[in-house]
């Protein structure tokens, strides 16, 4: 059942678990509501005889009744002797069989008897049997006609069944209205809850579709709300990353498409015997060059798919010198810029990780000091704390506009002087998947870029 209800629509399934609460509570009052009402008129039924029998006793003394029925007050009084009526009474004398009143068996005369005559207290309550119908008695100890004898005052069971069933019935009656009365609740109730969940299913059914032009507002602050909050937050995203994502795709055909027409003309002019630099060496080391730049163009692209992968599975780590890593890396990287005077200051700091990804880091944004920088470039390293290692990168470049400042580490962001717009994505991506943070700042002068490693 469970399983074929998660296919039902939302308001059919609210509704149908309302409305089985609803069915088995009142299944579970038909049951207990009987065996309660009924152990509460059996109490009844012995108070009615014991009152029965206190009259009786009083039946000579006016003013004892008088104070019994004015003690009660006017409603109880008339409901008293209304309940006295029905109760029937019987002598037994303890030394003489003579019964008044009576068309009992002798059986079940001497059983009552026999009871009677064995009771430790002055009054007794007893029940039984009379052929198929249950009988509630009590019987009580005094004197008539100067003897001791037993008043056994008694009422049948078709009495408490009578007010159990009248009452059952009224109570039945009442449940069946808010049975069916509680249903137009719960349907509306069903509605209500499922309307905006059907209204955010079109909206995703449409982002599904690129269709993100319409903006998802619920004016409620619910977790409905939040969902459609966050909802809307996904496609502003979306529109931003499509707007992203075109922009690269216009700037990465005409960044690959470059270096290819270069190389192709070149090719050409080379094969028909014309050196556009001069000479065929000056003009194959063109080639080789616009060869290189679409290499590393395309090795970027395939790096960042690589990250893709790698953010959903284990990366097998090791221990290795951050400061080594740097020292090799600007040891290859410098030769580009003679011109730059380098300032390290390295602590001797080892960390667990991926040592080709640290060293796509590190490549990547001294690259990007290279670019950037006049004439100098700081590099140092540091333990910030006892688990974390703070590097920083620092060159006396120009300042990041504040607008690109914010976006700088953002896939398919190109910022001023850059060549692709995903160097800076792939460091942040890789920082972000070792537990770190990176983030730029300007300062009075030049850049300095901070990446706060954790040691593992």
């Amino acid at each position: 059942m469970i399983n074929r209800m998660k296919n039902w629509p939302l308001s059919i399934q609210i509704w149908v678990v309302f409305a089985t609460i609803t069915l088995g509570i009142s299944l579970i009052l038909s049951v207990i509501l009987p065996l309660t009402l009924r152990d509460f008129f059996t109490n009844e039924i012995y108070a009615t005889i014991e009152s029965a029998q206190t009259l009786m006793f009083n039946q000579y003394d006016l003013r004892s009744i008088r104070d019994l029925l004015e003690s009660q007050g006017p409603e109880k009084s008339r409901q008293t002797l209304e309940n006295i009526r029905t109760v029937n009474h019987f002598i037994i004398y303890e030394d003489s069989p003579i019964i008044f009143s009576s068309s009992f068996s002798m059986n079940f005369l001497n059983e009552v008897k026999n009871q009677a005559l064995n009771q430790r207290n002055n009054s007794e309550r007893y029940s039984g049997k009379v052929g198929t119908e249950k009988i509630f008695y009590v019987i009580t100890k005094g004197k008539a006609l100067n003897q001791d004898a037993y008043l056994v005052s008694y009422m049948w069971d078709s009495y408490r069944e009578d007010l159990v069933q009248t009452l059952f019935r009224k109570l039945a009656f009442i449940m069946f209205l808010v049975f069916i009365f509680s249903w137009i609740p719960a349907i509306l109730l069903a509605r209500y809850l499922s309307s905006p969940l059907v209204s955010l299913e079109k909206r995703v059914e449409k982002l599904a579709n690129n269709q993100w032009e319409e903006p998802v507002e619920l004016d409620r602050q619910d977790e409905i709300g939040k969902l459609g909050e966050s909802i809307e937050q996904l496609r502003n995203q979306l529109i931003y990353q499509e707007e992203m994502q075109q922009s690269f795709l216009q700037h990465i055909s005409h960044e690959l498409k470059t270096p290819v027409m270069v190389i192709r003309s070149f090719s050409q002019a080379i094969r028909d015997g014309i050196y556009p630099k001069g000479d065929l060496d000056c003009s194959v080391k063109v080639i080789d060059e616009e060869a290189e730049r679409l290499e590393k163009r395309i090795r970027n692209l395939l790096y960042i798919t690589k990250l893709d992968y790698l953010n959903t599975h284990d990366i097998p780590y090791q221990n290795f010198s951050l400061d080594g890593l740097i020292k090799d890396v600007i040891e290859r990287l410098s030769w580009s810029r003679t011109d730059i005077d380098w300032q390290l200051e390295l602590s001797p700091i080892n960390i667990d990780g991926d040592m080709e990804q640290w060293r796509v880091v590190v490549e990547n944004l001294l690259d990007n000091q290279i670019r950037y920088a006049k004439n100098s470039i700081l590099i140092s390293l540091n333990g910030k704390e006892e688990n974390k290692v703070l590097l920083r990168f620092w060159n006396d470049g120009p300042n990041i506009e504040p607008e690109t400042l914010d976006s700088l580490f953002t896939k398919f962001n190109k910022g001023y002087k850059g060549e692709f717009g995903l160097g800076l994505a792939i460091v942040h991506r890789i920082v972000t998947l070792n537990g770190g943070k990176i983030w730029a700042e300007n300062e009075e002068e030049g850049v300095s870029f901070y990446v706060e490693i954790i040691r593992m």
